[in-house]
């Protein structure tokens, strides 16, 4: 019930931004640790991985044995606010309405704007340089954005709770942040983040193949080219440097029939990155809005099945 609620809320309204997000009280956790531990441990190689593993630790445990705590206090005080607690993370922990509103603020600015406001607006949701993206490029970089985020900001959350519980997808949302914080190969990250790197990778593996079925799957509720989402998904899954990255990227190339991915320039710095998909047809702008839909049928057929998965999980527990 706490998942289903959950996620209605989130399709329906979005962050809360009303409230003070809990990730960023997990942000401002590995910061504070970070600057600490980094205080402490040698300015080494060695010494920024061990200081890593110990980040993660304190991490996973703070944000896990936190959210542990105030649902079993929730719980003692009444099980209706154990229920509006659970709901209420569950939706504080799914992003597919953000993920829509703010691919969708691209595309306003690509059919309403300048280029260079569209460029502006992707740059708050991708990684790479856009100053010099072109309006295909722009488009693309949208597109992959909802592509990989429909993973580890929809249906990893929801897989986890499903088999877990709440507790269990802030675990993963605090390794997912830490990742998103310190997994660079950069030289200030590069050994300091390979923990929580690795161990965003061992958390996404098995999400991450179930939401590019998923994705594959929905292609057919909405339309898409079902058959040739397959394909490019089992081709070109491991197009990508992170295990990962490629599984929805795949699907979604195949679905829309246009070639995703590519060579990417970050900090000034040209990647070669192979592409991903067959460009049956030329990317345009409307793909944003159809990667939206797609994202959103993969969402709820992702919370069908989990709320199937954890019903059998939890009646095998009490059986």
């Amino acid at each position: 019930m706490a998942l289903l609620l959950g996620v209605f809320l989130d399709l329906l309204i979005g962050d809360p931004h009303c409230f003070y997000h809990p990730i960023r009280l997990v942000g401002n956790l590995i910061s504070v640790t970070e600057k600490g531990l980094r205080a402490v441990f040698p300015k080494t190689g060695q010494g920024e991985k061990t200081a890593g593993v110990f980040l993660s630790v304190i991490v996973c445990s703070v944000t896990a044995g936190a959210v542990a705590a105030v649902l079993y206090l929730a719980g003692k005080i009444h099980p209706y606010l154990h229920l509006a607690v659970m709901a209420l993370f569950c939706y504080w922990m799914l992003a597919a309405k953000s993920l829509k509103d703010e691919s969708m603020k691209v595309y306003d600015r690509l059919k309403n704007g300048t280029l260079d406001e569209a460029r502006y607006a992707v740059s708050m949701i991708v990684g790479r340089d856009t100053q010099s993206l072109t309006e295909e490029g722009v488009t693309k970089a949208a597109v992959e954005t909802v592509a990989e985020n429909a993973s580890d900001g929809v249906i990893a959350p929801m897989f986890y709770m499903a088999i877990g519980g709440v507790w269990l997808m802030f675990l993963y949302k605090g390794i997912n942040t830490m990742d998103s914080m310190l997994g660079y190969k950069n030289d200030k990250y590069l050994y300091f983040g390979r923990c929580a790197a690795k161990l965003d990778d061992v958390a996404n593996y098995i999400p991450a193949r179930l939401s590019g079925w998923l994705m594959v799957a929905a292609s057919a509720f909405v339309k898409m080219d079902v058959k040739n989402a397959a394909k490019i998904y089992r081709r070109d899954r491991r197009n990508h440097a992170s295990p990962n990255s490629a599984q929805t990227e795949a699907a979604m190339a195949g679905a829309l029939e246009v070639q995703l991915a590519g060579n990417a320039y970050y900090f000034g710095k040209l990647y070669e990155k192979p592409t991903i998909g067959d460009g049956i047809r030329p990317v345009e702008v409307e793909d944003i809005r159809r990667s939206n839909r797609l994202l959103y049928a993969t969402a709820i057929l992702g919370a069908v099945i989990f709320l199937l998965i954890g019903s059998a999980v939890r009646y095998c527990f009490f059986l």
